[in-house]
């Protein structure tokens, strides 16, 4: 019995599926940023429910304190930092821009939680998820223009 000889064409499409330029309706773009923000500052709640509820049921609560203003300020931080993502995924393609929103809102929240930081330090958390953002769509804009180029090298010759 002959077995039929398979070959696997990888499609460079499919295999860079999430890197690839978003564009559509402002809508989406909204509906995307408040989507992933909401899923962020959800995680990193969960995550730091050990440290904020009873102590029964975890360690003893590390900081008192409402948790209303830092669930508030994570969420307005991952809108902004999710308007940047969605303007330059719109442009060029960004490779996993919910990935990185998601982690850096997630991470920001869960340290608030359990840390119940001043404003200050809050500020300077947010500062680094902007540095990441900025590093990751610098990176992306950066790539870009180098295949820019390289198509514009190869077919002007």
């Amino acid at each position: 019995m002959d077995l039929l000889e398979t070959t696997s064409s990888v499609d460079t499409q499919d295999e860079h599926e999430d890197e690839r330029v978003r564009t559509g309706p402002l809508w989406r773009h909204a509906l995307w940023a408040a989507l992933v923000t909401a899923a962020g500052v959800t995680l990193g709640w969960l995550g730091a429910l050990f440290r904020i509820g009873p102590e029964e049921y975890g360690l003893p609560p590390a900081a008192p304190g409402a948790l209303w203003p830092y669930l508030l300020a994570w969420a307005v931080i991952g809108l902004g930092l999710s308007a940047i993502l969605r303007f330059v995924a719109a442009k060029v393609p960004v490779y996993s821009p919910s990935e990185v929103l998601l982690g850096t809102v997630v991470i920001g929240t869960r340290l608030s939680l359990g840390w119940r930081p001043e404003p200050l330090e809050v500020a300077g958390l947010a500062a680094a998820a902007l540095l990441l953002v900025t590093v990751w769509c610098a990176v992306a804009l950066r790539g870009a223009t180098v295949v820019r180029r390289s198509k514009d090298a190869s077919g002007g010759a």
